[in-house]
């Protein structure tokens, strides 16, 4: 005897994604605000110098199109396992789920949206007011930052274990400190004398690598005087832990008088340093052990 009872539809999934969009897009408006206004002022690298604080507002930028990305899945987790569990002593699957199409659309759609948006930031940013400084870009950077005075060009050495700096500006002094004045555009060439190097001043939102032969280029401009930690990020021997220094950040008046110092301290030094160059090699016999 056949039944004339039809097979029970599925329920509609309406009031759920309803109810979930709702409590998304309430705790996404909390959680942006609480990324923009209560951590992004407390990202790294802060905004000791320009670099600084483009990278800072980038980052500050990628953490609030992240969270509401973040909530959804979360959400939909979440909401799954407490809405569509199954009560107890159930075996049997739920009913299958077909279709989906415009929930697929529209997450390709925003996916999207969401990496062209990134990418056209990041070009406005490598081309914006920092003309793509802080990254070392090789000899020959996309773009070179303008301002009233020209950049301050410093050498920075990188060897086993130690930073050095020259300012061909000053005869070639070398120093074993670096020191560059506030509001003015640095031009940092960054080579090494024996292995691989990386010079890496996170306050000032500067990461270039020290290579043998090589001469790469970052551009920072510094804000405000302070100090700034130097490490190296190149695993780079025995003593790579220790290649650490501390930079200092000078008024114009304080950074003129510090220079002198170092041009009359290190003058005897600097009679017997080979001609100041972009770059260097290692010496086989002496170096790079």
């Amino acid at each position: 005897m056949e039944s004339n009872l039809a097979p029970a539809a599925a329920p509609s999934g309406e009031p759920h994604i309803r109810r979930l969009i709702v409590i998304w897009v309430v705790l996404s408006a909390i959680g942006v605000a609480l990324v923009v206004f209560a951590l992004g002022p407390h990202m790294p690298p802060w905004t000791f110098s320009d670099e600084a604080r483009d990278q800072r507002n980038i980052n500050i930028m990628l953490a609030a199109l992240a969270t509401p990305v973040l909530l959804a899945v979360w959400m939909a987790l979440l909401y799954s396992i407490l809405a569509f569990r199954q009560g107890s002593g159930v075996a049997a699957d739920g009913p299958p789920l077909h279709g989906g199409g415009r929930l697929e659309i529209t997450w390709i759609v925003v996916t999207t949206l969401i990496v062209v948006a990134l990418a056209v930031a990041g070009t406005a940013a490598l081309f914006g007011t920092t003309k793509g400084a802080g990254g070392g870009q090789g000899p020959d950077p996309l773009a070179v930052p303008h301002g009233s005075q020209p950049p301050l060009q410093v050498q920075v050495i990188g060897q086993q274990w130690a930073w050095t700096f020259r300012y061909p500006a000053y005869g070639g002094v070398e120093t074993t400190q670096i020191a560059i004045p506030a509001g003015r555009v640095i031009e940092l060439h960054v080579t090494s004398l024996d292995v691989n190097h990386s010079f890496w001043a996170i306050r000032l939102a500067v990461k270039a690598d020290a290579i043998p032969g090589t001469d790469n280029v970052a551009f920072v401009r510094p804000r405000k005087p302070g100090t700034f930690k130097i490490r190296c990020a190149e695993l780079c021997g025995l003593w790579h832990g220790h290649m650490f220094t501390t930079g200092l950040v000078l008024t114009p008046a304080a950074f003129a008088s510090w220079i002198r110092r170092q041009v009359v301290a290190n003058a005897a030094a600097t009679k017997t340093l080979p001609p100041y160059a972009t770059h260097y090699f290692p010496e086989p016999l002496r170096r790079a052990g």
